[in-house]
């Protein structure tokens, strides 16, 4: 039997609640999710390395990630987007995934126009069930997806936490582009 993937976890707190923070000790972030909904994160963890394929090891900022993170919510948002990540996923939901980096900050766009974006326009759905199996949120900003009309929709921390990230983004970034209907 394989030796497990040892994972670092760490926890801080942000003005919309507690995130947890998973690492490897090659300092790449694994998953990102909220205290309060941290049966899914480990739910998304045995999907995505196995039942038995990784073990958690409580850490103090692990690869830096935690303070990383903290900056982010105190206003300094490109340094989520220089985060290494890893992820497990699909092939289609890592392109979706990566289709999420390049969304700008500040900015939202539809489920349908994400999809036009990875040359599958008829798959709608699939991104947005993709979009839903994010194990690394904020930092692949699923929040910036919202419906065609420009209505928020679905978000797993909660839709006041989507608002919030949002507006966050968007004080920081107040002339960027918003693209929720093509």
């Amino acid at each position: 039997m394989a030796e497990p993937l040892r994972l670092l976890i760490d926890r801080t707190d942000t003005p919309i609640g507690e995130l947890v923070i998973v690492a490897d000790r090659e300092g790449r972030l694994r998953a990102v999710d909220w205290t309060d909904y941290e049966s899914r994160l480990q739910r998304l963890l045995r999907l995505h390395y196995g039942e038995h394929g990784f073990a958690l090891e409580p850490a103090r900022n692990p690869g830096g990630l935690t303070k990383v993170m903290a900056a982010y919510f105190e206003g300094d948002l490109g340094v989520i987007s220089r985060l290494p990540v890893e992820t497990g996923g699909t092939p289609f939901q890592r392109t979706v995934w990566a289709a999420l980096r390049d969304i700008p900050c500040g900015a939202t766009v539809s489920y349908s126009e994400l999809a036009k974006r990875i040359d599958r326009p008829a798959a709608v759905r699939a991104v947005g069930l993709a979009n839903g199996a994010n194990p690394v949120g904020i930092v692949v900003p699923c929040h910036r997806v919202v419906g065609a009309n420009g209505s928020l929709t679905g978000y797993g921390g909660g839709l006041e936490r989507k608002r919030w990230l949002l507006a966050h983004e968007s004080r920081a970034h107040p002339g960027a582009r918003q693209a929720s209907a093509r």
